[in-house]
């Protein structure tokens, strides 16, 4: 008799309550049953289960019994569900939702390769600065950078996919009629355009970080938005660094003060928890994860430095 299928039996017959009730789940005869939790009881040489025609319950032996063999069902049927994923072409729709600022050329340029890869996936991208319920809204993938990974609820997964660097930025047309700013705390003086609720300048140093007061002068909820705004002078704001390189914002923004960056983030792909990873979803993880690790990859951009300093020449 298959020792596999008997320990299956007995778990069904432990949470059914019943042999008549594991009979039933199982599609056997209850004869059968009683058979396969026999075979069990003799290859171990114990009880496992206290039983008469009213009650059933389980020995002690049978309590630890259950408790090994339930978490070891439950990850071979896990395995057997990724498995089974495996054998899938990655296909069908994928809802993602990420920043906004992280929808400019980069992700346009990345999609054409992963389109190329993965014809048979389309990618469905909402771009929402906010918070976002995975479940509730349907998404099957965020990209996120959450101020603290612990706070995330415990039915995500959370996979870091990039470091996101960022710099103090001002537009050309901001500093031909302002003094450049050489150290932090000179940004004191100048107009600050806030991204949420930011009230003070924070970058990093050789001795640790630096606390500046900001002069806040508007708020943004979006930082594509908080990014036109400096481009438009403004003031200044601090910014991921990649909008440097965005031909939309190439010869507008300029990095200041480059040697004291700003504080450093880490983007996740955030997922719901579950018995396997869809093909999908694990495409489009694997593929930003080798993106980021080649910085000759199109589209995507791999973990950025400090700007060029050449463009402080305005």
């Amino acid at each position: 008799m298959d020792t596999l299928t008997s320990i299956k039996v007995f778990r069904n017959v432990v949470e059914s309550g019943s042999f008549v009730g594991a009979a039933e789940r199982l599609d056997l005869s209850c004869p059968m049953v009683s058979r396969h939790i026999m075979h069990i009881e003799r290859r171990l040489g114990a009880r496992l289960l206290n039983r008469n025609s009213r009650t059933l319950s389980l020995t002690e032996p049978g309590s630890m019994y259950y408790e090994r063999c339930k978490g070891i069902l439950d990850h071979l049927e896990a395995t057997e569900a990724e498995l089974q994923f495996f054998a899938c072409a990655p296909r069908g729709t994928l809802r993602v939702a990420c920043p906004s600022w992280f929808g400019g050329r980069f992700l346009a340029a990345a999609l054409i390769e992963f389109r190329r890869r993965y014809p048979e996936i389309v990618v469905d991208v909402s771009f929402d600065d906010g918070e976002v319920n995975i479940v509730e809204q349907g998404y099957d993938l965020v990209l996120r950078v959450p101020p603290d990974t612990n706070s995330l609820p415990g039915d995500l997964i959370a996979r870091p996919i990039r470091r996101i660097n960022h710099c103090v930025a001002a537009s050309r047309e901001y500093l031909r009629s302002h003094d450049v700013p050489r150290h932090p705390s000179e940004l004191a003086a100048h107009d600050c355009v806030a991204s949420g609720s930011m009230d003070s300048w924070i970058l990093l140093g050789p001795d640790g970080a630096i606390t500046i007061p900001a002069r806040v002068v508007a708020r943004y909820r979006s930082i594509a938005g908080l990014a036109s705004a400096v481009a438009a002078g403004l003031g200044l704001a601090p910014l991921p660094v990649t909008f440097f390189e965005d031909p939309l914002f190439r010869d507008v923004l300029v990095p200041v003060m480059p040697e004291f960056p700003g504080q450093q983030a880490t983007m996740y792909a955030l997922y719901v928890r579950g018995a396997g990873v869809p093909p999908k979803i694990r495409a489009f993880i694997d593929f930003a994860l080798e993106c980021s690790r080649n910085p000759t990859e199109p589209g995507w951009p791999a973990t950025a430095g400090a700007p060029r300093t050449a463009a402080l020449e305005v």
